[in-house]
């Protein structure tokens, strides 16, 4: 098969699973060779079949990215194989749910090393080819938690905030040196991926992400256009995420004290957890687990501001035919949410 301009060359980090897996599917659909990144051989495999059977290319590329070696190994492959990369996206995750007194310092040097070094790895291997050419972009697959912490979490939320900050560097140097290396973050809200069956867990019930919950092809979709149009710096995948982000920065007392009597309850669901249950925080777990978690019948396939800040002519017309009333009641909100607050600091 010969190359074509439609066959940009792509890296995925965490391809096997999730919203990683659900990327794979949305680049490969529009042509795209993709060099598949992950510690799960059996996804892997799976997603390569899934790229073909798109008519693209794909190379399974078994990778632990808490390893700068392997990810080194890896992005050599990939363009000695399928060619110069285009696209680099930065996905790949591991988490612990558990309260912090509870950690062993060794699992929160392992969620750092995966979830937050693991971009840097990525970062530097893209880089390394990227910035000769002077083309390329780089996308950083973030989350609201990288703003708003939550409890039972803190090791994945922490590195989440690190993403952020070496995310802000690198977009800040890019533009000092008129690079057209372009670098960018989505912020994610709660997804529907196999995480949460997955992930080494402590709590007495089963994990769940935090409602509202959307399904991995919104972030797919997310990822693929920010990839595309990396000249802004963030995008936001959900309203959701909006919500936790912006929220935090006007009222962050409140929002601890909510997440105090609430963010437990909302991290579990009916059913008591296994205590004794396989996880990967160490090792991958066999088998394809796909792009979807246990949750279909509770997440959405669409979101509205996704849709809105992939259009931005839509967003214009929605704006002229009354979104000014929304964003005055959004403001009138965020006003008493922080004169909430600062009622709530008083009191305390």
């Amino acid at each position: 098969m010969a190359k074509t301009k439609k066959n940009e060359i792509v890296v995925i980090t965490g391809a096997s699973a999730g919203a990683g897996r659900a990327a794979v599917r949305e680049f490969a659909r529009h042509g795209a060779w993709i060099g598949l990144v992950a510690r799960g051989v059996d996804g892997l495999k799976a997603a390569k079949r899934e790229v073909e059977a798109a008519g693209g290319k794909a190379l399974v590329l078994p990778t632990d990215v808490a390893d700068a070696e392997q990810v080194e190994d890896a992005a050599a492959q990939v363009e000695k194989k399928l060619g110069p990369i285009d696209i680099w996206v930065n996905d790949a995750m591991t988490s612990v749910f558990s309260p912090i007194k509870e950690m062993t310092a060794k699992e929160f040097k392992r969620v750092t090393e995966v979830t937050y070094l693991g971009y840097v790895y990525g970062t530097l291997s893209a880089l390394k080819r990227m910035l000769p050419r002077d083309r390329g972009t780089i996308v950083h697959v973030g989350s609201a938690l990288a703003y708003r912490s939550i409890p039972l979490q803190a090791a994945y939320c922490a590195s989440k905030h690190a993403i952020l900050g070496f995310q802000a560097s690198l977009r800040t140097e890019l533009l000092h040196d008129k690079s057209n290396v372009h670098t960018t973050m989505v912020q994610m809200p709660a997804l529907n991926t196999p995480q949460f069956g997955w992930v080494k867990s402590r709590l007495p019930h089963k994990a769940q992400p935090v409602p509202p919950i959307y399904q991995p092809e919104v972030a797919a979709r997310a990822i693929y256009y920010a990839a595309h149009h990396p000249e802004k710096r963030e995008y936001y995948a959900a309203w959701s995420a909006v919500y936790a982000i912006e929220g935090n920065k006007i009222a962050p007392s409140f929002a601890d004290r909510y997440l105090a009597k609430n963010g437990y309850e909302a991290q579990q669901h009916d059913g008591p957890e296994d205590p004794n249950r396989p996880n990967n925080l160490w090792e991958p777990l066999p088998g394809d687990h796909g792009a979807h978690g246990m949750f279909d019948d509770r997440s959405r396939d669409v979101s509205v501001e996704l849709l809105l800040e992939t259009h931005p002519k839509l967003l214009a017309i929605a704006a002229g035919l009354g979104l000014a009333g929304a964003a005055f009641g959004l403001i009138r909100g965020r006003r008493k949410m922080q004169e909430r607050s600062e009622w709530q600091e008083e009191a305390a």
